[in-house]
């Protein structure tokens, strides 16, 4: 019997993924059985794993006319629009250092679809088992042109143009195409010999070419592949972003004396603690300073936040400190991604995974201010958001005598009165409908309180 697959596992006749209770499994068929079995039998899946580029799997079942592999568990799925540019930069080179390495060995990767990686464990990781296929000697990759339009272009668009770029594929599934990528850069990138040969003559090829695919026909030996493939990692290595960002270095810049910025970070693990938390998210977590200071016993941490600049500081950090069980994350909670593709279920949105993750445990610290007068939300709304997402919640409340509250107040003028209702007494009222208030400390040398409540 062939079991229901997933919403988002619909594009590969070689298989699916499905579930098993609360386990992921892929169910291959007779299609890729050949595949597979060369593919295992080379050890490749086997040195793949050891080097950390695929998600390791076990192989569960078998018959004549199946197999079922089971991956190791991923506890959250991030996809390409909710990584900084060093992730996103990250996850380019490890598609390019699998293909290299496949080609090497006689296979290739015959999709480059950057929702094939992830991140886990605090570095990228391949996850499509099923994207390997055999080498045909002296023809081109096909996968090429997905290289390009889901990890080249949205680098260099994000490269001259900013950050905001790293969202294409929330918008263009399928990536954006050739010719609307050449349109796109700026002249100057006619001058790069990756950029002209790889973009500006492709989209050319493309349109002149429009009923064939660019590969049909065209032979290409491999050596020439694998000098394309090392031209196009160094260039993608030595890309960089110079855009600055609102919340870039913010605790440099913050209005924290230093004891309440101890006592912030003291009071957080005495929290995580006390609530025995396994899972915790860092809402507005910025480059991931608090989440530091959780106890060990925290085993998961995921730390969103709407600035790409400081989650790739944290990530940086991360690899840094060669740190496994923090997750960076770009997710602005006022505009969270939705589902998107194919009936909206291809890929999930940001708060449902969230609530399938479970977490223990809710940090938010200087974020209710923002959500508030920011975003115009109401307390009574963010409250039962807070209440969706986990049973436990560190929140810190800046009244309005506290400097970013009084800025953000009186960047309303006229409307400074509507916020009338930011304070204490209301906030307390509207969250207490969602949660018991467990505790309520007022954080030393400042206008600011932390509360710590527990869903009703």
């Amino acid at each position: 019997m062939v079991p229901d697959r997933v919403p988002a596992s619909f594009r590969d006749p070689s298989g699916f993924v499905f579930r098993d209770g609360e386990v992921i499994k892929r169910w291959i068929g007779p299609l890729y059985l050949r595949q597979y079995e060369a593919l295992t039998q080379s050890g490749f899946y086997k040195s793949l794993f050891q080097k950390h580029y695929l998600i390791p799997h076990l192989e569960v079942d078998r018959t004549a006319e199946h197999v079922i592999i089971q991956p190791e568990t991923i506890p959250f799925i991030t996809y390409p629009y909710e990584w900084s540019f060093l992730q996103y930069k990250h996850a380019a080179l490890l598609t390019l250092k699998i293909q290299k390495y496949a080609l090497e060995r006689d296979f290739i990767l015959k999709d480059a679809s950057a929702f094939n990686i992830t991140f886990h464990n605090g570095k990228p990781v391949f996850i499509d088992s099923l994207s390997f296929d055999f080498y045909e000697e002296d023809t081109p990759w096909h996968a090429y042109k997905q290289f390009l339009t889901h990890f080249l272009g949205p680098l260099v668009l994000a490269h001259y143009y900013g950050l905001d770029y790293l969202k294409t594929l929330s918008v263009d599934i399928d990536g954006i195409s050739l010719g609307k990528l050449s349109a796109l850069l700026p002249l100057k990138s006619y001058l790069s010999p990756i950029l002209y040969t790889n973009i500006h003559l492709a989209a050319k090829y493309e349109q002149k070419h429009a009923s064939k695919s660019a590969t049909d026909k065209a032979r290409l030996s491999k050596n020439a592949q694998i000098k394309l493939l090392d031209a196009l990692y160094a260039y993608i290595e030595s890309l960089a972003v110079r855009q600055q960002t609102e919340w870039d270095d913010y605790y440099n810049q913050t209005n924290y004396e230093t004891e309440a910025y101890e006592q912030k970070k003291q009071f957080t693990n005495t929290w995580a603690t006390a609530i025995k938390a396994r899972r915790i998210l860092d809402l507005g977590g910025n480059d991931g300073t608090f989440s530091r200071e959780l106890p060990e016993s925290v085993e998961s941490i995921i730390v969103a936040d709407v600035d790409a600049n400081a989650v790739g500081q944290n990530y940086s950090k991360i690899l840094k400190n060669k740190e496994r069980n923090i997750l960076p994350i770009v997710a602005d909670i006022l505009n969270p991604f939705p589902g998107i593709g194919f009936n909206n279920t291809e890929r999930f949105s940001f708060l449902g995974r969230l609530k399938e993750w479970q977490a223990d445990g809710c940090l938010a610290l200087a974020v209710i201010h923002h959500i508030t007068l920011s975003g115009n939300i109401p307390f009574d709304m963010s409250a039962r958001l807070f209440a969706g997402i986990s049973e436990h919640l560190l929140i810190e409340f800046p009244n309005r005598e506290d400097s970013w509250v009084e800025f953000l107040l009186n960047s309303k003028r006229d409307f400074k009165a509507h916020f009338d209702f930011y304070n204490e007494d209301n906030f307390e009222k509207e969250y207490s409908n969602y949660f018991d208030i467990v505790s309520k400390v007022p954080i030393r040398a400042s206008h600011r309180i932390l509360y710590t409540m527990k869903r009703k």
